[in-house]
């Protein structure tokens, strides 16, 4: 069963839901030479753009493995829906996608809200989420495979170069909403057993676009450097009004955890160059792996499109899911899961392999910088993959949460 150590994944429509059956899984899915799978992201609302990019590149997975012969002879069915930015949304149609179009798997999702009203509808079915963002961490279901990073392999690594770096003085700005409150309690926890000081904590709903008070509050504080958890195009207001405020890099470097490749061109690269960002891919990782998928992606997309970190995730998770299928010689999801431990992949930000247990992935950390090019140029990273440890049960300091 779940464990949500604390946060609240029973909020907004499990109750309205009319779970019954079992779905997602069955190996008829979708006739005889073809399996159905779900593609479930934002293409309209405030978060479409950073999901539409990981939509493309689901696609662009697919049609690889369609083009290599498919999986167990069928060839990839896509059934395309849009989460339209609202979490309410994305469980309606995750329960259409189970229940109705009877896919074997789901690829899709963004913020920890829409998974959380996602999270129950696989649960009642039994269908399987592949969720290819990092998140808050406190967290794990047998219904879910977690293929972007948790806490300790992003946001625990991004609080010890910032420490290490000299900054001890943090100022806090998410979006209101599941991940950033979250995180930044494990941030808080962090700084007290770090001699870090929380100069400000503040949160602004999805969507948001005035941020000239925060801004100048910023500027006229003693924080040091500032951890951003907002979400969406929100940031784009954010970094241009923190910009007009006076804030440089140089003073007060902003490191933020959603902000990607995609992001920085909606954002302009005048009004984020040189603050950094935690990932574990960038479009510069230097792996031979990633110079082909960024050239299957631009030959895809074109060459004027960038790729980022949850889309390379997302492109993983149809991979991963490949493997695991092929290993269990099956759709079932019961006998997917139970195939899942061990799974490794050759992946563009490196190897990554899913820990059974969890079923979240090892990944390297990486901290970036961004370039007056619009390109995050690696400036840290953890060497090896980090061993996923959703509920920070390695670190004294979060005992509590």
């Amino acid at each position: 069963m779940l464990r949500r150590g604390g946060v609240a994944a029973s909020l907004l429509t499990a109750a309205a839901l009319v779970l019954s059956g079992c779905a997602g899984g069955s190996a008829d899915d979708g006739g005889e030479d073809t399996v159905r799978v779900g593609m479930l992201h934002s293409l309209s609302g405030t978060m479409a753009i950073s999901e539409v990019t990981v939509r493309d590149a689901v696609q662009l997975a697919i049609d690889e493995i369609n083009a290599d012969g498919g999986v167990l002879g069928r060839q990839i069915e896509p059934v395309e829906e849009d989460g339209a930015s609202e979490p309410a949304v994305f469980a309606e149609k995750a329960e259409k996608l189970l229940q109705s179009d009877g896919v074997a798997t789901v690829f899709g999702g963004w913020t920890s809200a829409s998974r959380q009203a996602m999270l129950p509808v696989f649960e009642g079915n039994n269908g399987l989420l592949w969720y290819p963002v990092q998140y808050e961490g406190l967290e794990s279901s047998p219904n879910i495979v977690y293929t972007g990073a948790t806490t300790n392999q992003q946001i625990v690594p991004a609080l010890d170069y910032l420490k290490e770096a000299g900054h001890t003085k943090l100022y806090l700005v998410g979006s209101d909403y599941v991940f950033p409150r979250t995180a930044n309690q494990i941030i808080t926890a962090y700084a007290a057993a770090n001699d870090m000081e929380i100069v400000a904590e503040e949160y602004t709903p999805l969507g948001h676009t005035e941020y000239s008070t925060i801004a100048n509050d910023i500027a006229s504080s003693d924080a040091d450097a500032v951890f951003n958890t907002l979400n969406g195009d929100s940031n784009v207001s954010f970094f241009q009004q923190l910009r007009s405020a006076g804030v440089s890099p140089e003073d007060i470097p902003v490191l933020s955890v959603s902000v990607a490749e995609e992001e920085v061109g909606g954002i302009g690269t005048d009004n984020i160059t040189g603050h950094l960002v935690a990932w574990n891919y960038y479009q510069t990782t230097d792996t031979p792996a990633n110079a082909e998928f960024v050239a299957a992606f631009q030959e895809a997309y074109g060459s004027d499109r960038v790729t980022s970190d949850p889309m390379q995730s997302a492109y993983n998770a149809v991979h991963l899911w490949k493997a695991a299928v092929e290993k269990a010689d099956s759709f079932e999801v019961d006998a997917v899961r139970e195939a899942l431990d061990g799974i490794t992949l050759d992946a563009p930000e490196g190897t990554v392999t899913i820990d059974g247990a969890t079923q979240h992935v090892h990944k390297i950390a990486r901290i970036g910088e961004i370039g007056s090019d619009g390109m995050i140029t690696e400036v840290w990273n953890s060497g090896e993959p980090i061993v996923p440890d959703p509920y920070l049960e390695g670190y004294d300091w979060a005992a509590d949460l």
